[in-house]
């Protein structure tokens, strides 16, 4: 393991390298954890560097839900890849920024000379997401543990009941804001309500995001995805949710998802549940002139904003705007935007808001509107509406993605930025520099 430098002025943190795994579709249970997932990412990254896992300075990785064996997911994948003992790992969880925060605390240690190579991301095994049981029957076992006679015993199993068996999903648990008890979706549907963003709108972006996706698959684009192995021997080396015949007429046909029967979100112009993995390594410029790492971007520490629960998806608008106000920028200064596409709905309300006067000055604290994103520069290889959004993993796809974007369209600067369940918003300002050493 390398030695740590003193801390110091803040230096220059530069994202070396990418690689995710397909996005997959949650039809059922998938095969791979997600330890698993995070693993077959990593491994092809380091396999194409010139050092050894055992020379990384720590391994950071979000994940929202990992499963029991897999506490500490982070120290889990790290001994799998060869990291060896001495190589600290840890886990973090900001819900679907987690990806983000676990790169954002790699940047920061990296700026402040405590690690000069990390290797850092997120992974989610969404279709893995526990069936639990009910209250009542957790409370029912509990006191069967504690009977002492066989006759105790008897009086409580008179006490069962079906209802008792009925079993709870913990997936639409975790995707509940218990704090104003709203589901996620239900979120979208007061954006939508609010910015006046009707069904037809919503619909018309989903397809245009399938097409991008696709346009970008066809074109080469996500050659930083690496193959996924199934026991049987099936491989995917695609995105499996993309959809060629999305259409919008298709779309209007699907019923609402979260607000039956008036509601405008459906699960067509939601985020699919998904399994994947997505992790890159960061570099100090140090670590690059000792390894002569060619670097692909440079980035900024994160921003993070607080809003509304019950408005969680407006986050990124708040999240954007602290970023550029911090750096000095405008959305001019800004060549491309992702924003996560929790849902259509929420994408287009953070648009919005940027571009509302009345918006801008009483919520975030501007003399006037920050200015319109033009649609052809915001997730423009489409976004997770047709990719997916394992919830982990999503944050650093995000900045992954961009990064590629960035370098292949020549452009100087983006924004990575996604809503997070609970009321939050994140967003990093990446800057290509790919050909530096």
């Amino acid at each position: 393991m390398q030695k740590q430098s003193k801390p110091g002025k803040k230096r220059a943190v530069y994202l070396v390298d990418g690689c995710r795994t397909p996005f997959i579709k949650a039809l059922g249970r998938n095969p791979w954890s997600a330890a698993t997932l995070g693993v077959t990412a990593a491994q092809t990254l380091l396999l194409r560097q010139p050092m050894r896992a055992s020379e990384l300075s720590e391994v950071i990785v979000g994940c929202v839900a990992p499963a029991p064996e897999e506490v500490n997911i982070a120290r889990l994948i790290a001994l799998r890849l060869g990291c060896g003992s001495t190589v600290p790992a840890w886990t973090v969880q900001r819900n679907c920024a987690s990806g983000l925060q676990a790169i954002d605390a790699a940047v920061r240690n990296i700026a402040l000379g405590k690690s000069e190579l990390v290797l850092a991301g997120g992974t989610e095994a969404m279709s893995r997401s526990p069936v639990l049981c009910s209250d009542a029957l957790v409370e029912w076992l509990a006191t069967l543990s504690a009977a002492k006679t066989l006759s105790a015993k008897l009086k409580l199993l008179a006490k069962l009941r079906y209802p008792m068996f009925i079993p709870v999903i913990g997936l639409l648990k975790g995707l509940t804001d218990w704090t104003v008890n709203l589901s996620m979706g239900q979120t979208a549907e007061k954006l939508a309500y609010i910015w006046g963003i009707d069904r037809k709108i919503m619909d018309a972006y989903s397809v245009e995001s399938h097409k991008r996706s696709l346009a970008a698959k066809e074109q080469g684009h996500f050659s930083y995805i690496s193959s996924l192995y199934d026991y049987q021997g099936q491989f995917f080396n695609a995105d499996t949710g993309i959809r060629a015949d999305s259409t919008v007429e298709k779309l209007a046909k699907l019923k609402p998802a979260f607000d039956r029967p008036f509601g405008l979100v459906t699960a067509a112009n939601s985020s699919q549940v998904t399994d994947g993995a997505a992790m890159v390594l960061l570099a100090s410029e140090a670590a690059c002139e000792r390894y002569k790492l060619p670097v692909l971007a440079r980035l900024t520490e994160a921003n993070w904003a607080g809003v509304d629960p019950a408005l969680m998806g407006i986050g990124p608008a708040h999240a954007i705007s602290d970023l550029l106000l911090e750096h000095k920028l405008t959305l001019a200064d800004i060549d491309y935007f992702e924003i996560n596409e929790a849902f259509a709905a929420q994408v287009l309300a953070c648009v919005a808001a940027l571009n509302d006067a009345p918006y801008c000055k009483e919520h975030l604290g501007l003399s006037t509107a920050l200015g319109q994103i033009d649609l052809g520069r915001l997730n423009i290889d489409g976004g997770a509406i047709a990719l997916g959004h394992p919830v982990g993993a999503s944050g650093a796809r995000l900045v992954l993605q961009m990064a590629h974007i960035l370098k292949r369209q020549n452009a100087k600067r983006g924004i990575a930025s996604l809503c997070i369940g609970g009321g939050q918003g994140g967003a990093m300002l990446i800057e290509n520099c790919s050909g530096e050493a």
